[in-house]
């Protein structure tokens, strides 16, 4: 497992929903967006999957058979 930081889930669709708090173009909050370089990995993937709740869309699930 690589210990690189992940690419920062920003679109460059960068507009704070006044009613959400959040991006409309990656859903983070201002908070997450500024602290997005200081998170481990660990960090940056639990946000990624908050994000997809945020956005609707589920973690993906694993179709291999093991």
């Amino acid at each position: 497992m690589s210990s690189e930081p992940l690419t920062s889930p920003c679109i460059s669709v960068c507009e704070i929903n006044k009613n959400s708090g959040f991006c409309i173009g990656c859903f983070r909050t201002r908070k997450e967006i500024a602290t997005w370089r200081d998170l481990d990995v660990k960090d940056q993937k639990e946000l990624l999957a908050q994000l997809r709740l945020r956005q609707g869309r589920k973690k993906r699930q694993n179709r291999r058979k093991n």
